[in-house]
């Protein structure tokens, strides 16, 4: 069998090679290969870098394909053009990482050759890594909750935001979700810029109480989650014309709000997004002239606080938060009687839930097999399930990704609760990392 050769393209004036063209990265329902994926990217390109120039970003290489496994990668690579620039971050961890910085179609050309088949850019400017100049709402669908009522959410996302003086830019998620992000002036902290998103969920919870949620815990959800969350530092989200590793390639594709209404994320894929660039170009190719302020809506946090309303649970890697109560999960929480020392400052009306995980897999639809051999073991309790019961976890570690299933058996009379048993598959691809931390810790 011949080798495969590579593809040498020209782009401002650098050389990218294009390893294994041929290699086929969407594969189960369409196929695409690797140059297919950058000669889309190309097609795009300054509507891709709008989003993701002068910024650093996180390599999420899909190496094997959108099939396959991902792994997330901060560290540029050791072997990398000198014309690529690069950036050296600090986490909330102490840690550091020096992070790869695209400015040009070159540099796009050559994540994407790494198997980058989304470009997740943090909020930053490589001039300035102290100061978002972006907020981001996140709309995250809980499961059974259709696409109207997410549209119904952004557009009420829309109208808060023009009343606290800031312009939203809306976009599908390419999956079930939108983003609205809102370009602002780089004078605030991560972590007031998270503080101004938390207010924003609480606000437009209180507006639309059916449909939306600012709860961080899943089980106490309901409708579309605004992920405030995605505004701490070290968080990142897939930008502008990013391709989703979905089996039909769907695209985050960014609209106009008056598409919003009528949009639908399944028409928006690898194939129609550049006859769609070329038709009507970039619909937030005015969005870097928007930049606002965030002094109402940190006002309005000032309010909230003022009135009983602490912090908000933060990412679960993060250090305890000045401000913030116990971040465990209601489910877990223990009763204040026979634990005093942890009683929270504050009456809550918490109700612990009743869940059992019932799958860990990196592989989705490996999770998703489980949980229907669980629902057959249990054929009484699946049907008392209601669609919000069945909680879908992304689970990230430094480096991978997995996904956990949990079973929140609420609707399911007690004696007909099944006990937590060992799940199937249980594949947490950390546990032996956290296994050898906890065992270092008692040596301690």
């Amino acid at each position: 069998m011949a080798k495969e050769e590579p593809v040498l393209l020209t782009l401002n004036g650098h050389e990218v090679r294009i390893t294994h063209p041929d290699k086929l990265y969407f594969s189960s329902q369409l196929k695409i290969s690797k140059l297919e994926l950058v000669d889309y990217y190309l097609s795009v390109a300054p509507g891709a870098l709008r989003g993701i120039e002068d910024r650093p970003i996180v390599l999420k290489r899909f190496v094997n394909g959108a099939e396959a496994e991902a792994f997330y990668q901060k560290r540029a690579p050791g072997e990398r053009p000198e014309w690529l620039r690069t950036v050296t971050l600090a986490f909330p961890s102490g840690r550091t990482a020096e992070e790869v910085v695209v400015d040009n179609t070159a540099g796009l050309a050559w994540v994407v050759n790494l198997g980058c088949i989304e470009l997740h850019p943090h909020p930053v400017r490589a001039t300035d890594l102290d100061h978002p100049d972006e907020l981001r709402v996140d709309l995250d669908p809980g499961p059974g909750v259709g696409w109207s009522d997410v549209r119904t959410v952004a557009l009420e996302v829309k109208s808060f935001l023009e009343e606290m003086g800031l312009r939203g830019w809306p976009k599908t998620s390419g999956s079930r979700g939108m983003h609205v992000n809102v370009r602002i002036q780089p004078r605030w902290t991560f972590t007031e810029v998270r503080r101004a998103a938390v207010a924003l969920s609480r606000a437009v919870e209180r507006h639309l109480p059916a449909l939306a949620s600012s709860k961080w815990w899943k089980e106490e959800r309901h409708g579309v989650f605004l992920d405030y969350n995605q505004n701490a530092k070290d968080r990142t989200t897939c930008s502008a014309y990013s391709v989703r590793p979905l089996p039909d390639a769907r695209v985050s594709a960014p609209l106009h709000w008056h598409e919003v209404a009528e949009s639908n994320p399944a028409d928006f894929t690898i194939f129609t997004i550049p006859k769609r660039f070329a038709e009507i170009g970039d619909p937030h190719e005015g969005m870097n002239a928007a930049a606002g302020s965030l002094e109402r809506l940190l006002e309005l946090a000032a309010k909230d606080e003022s009135a009983g309303l602490g912090d908000a649970p933060w990412p679960p890697h993060f250090r305890k938060m000045e401000g913030e109560a116990r971040r465990v999960a209601p489910s877990r929480v223990k009763s204040a009687a026979s634990n005093p020392a942890t009683k929270p400052r504050a009456k809550t009306s918490r109700v612990k839930m009743p869940l059992i995980v019932v799958a860990n897999s990196p592989k989705k639809d490996a999770a998703v097999k489980g949980l229907e051999r669980w629902k057959a073991k249990y054929p009484e309790v699946a049907r008392l399930l209601g669609a919000d019961d069945i909680l879908v976890d992304s689970m990230r570690g430094r480096s991978s990704t997995w996904t956990r299933i949990r079973v929140n058996l609420r609707n399911v009379p007690e004696e007909l609760r099944p006990a937590q048993e060992t799940p199937d598959p249980d594949d947490d691809p950390t546990r032996a990392w956290r296994e050898a931390r906890a065992a270092a810790r008692l040596k301690k």
